[in-house]
């Protein structure tokens, strides 16, 4: 699984956040590690989903920015990157 990080300006309150969670949720092999306003971070496990989540959250209303991080190491503190 890698973590990949979102930037989702217009995701600013709890209503927002809960709908982009909704939308993340429905996918098989992703988790929602991080949801806070603006920012997303997931874990997939295959890479062919990404896009398909980004396109997922556009059609849900909401820009996502394409300066996405993505850190593949074990490491929660990217210490290990």
């Amino acid at each position: 699984m890698k973590n990949v990080e979102m930037s989702i300006p217009d995701m600013q309150s709890t209503h927002c956040q809960t709908r982009v969670k909704a939308v993340v949720n429905g996918f098989e092999d992703v988790k929602v590690e991080r949801l806070e306003a603006g920012k997303l971070t997931v874990s997939i496990g295959r890479d062919e989903i990404e896009e398909e989540l980004v396109s997922a959250i556009a059609r849900s209303g909401y820009k996502v920015m394409p300066e996405r991080s993505v850190n593949t190491s074990g490491c929660s503190t990217g210490c290990c990157g």
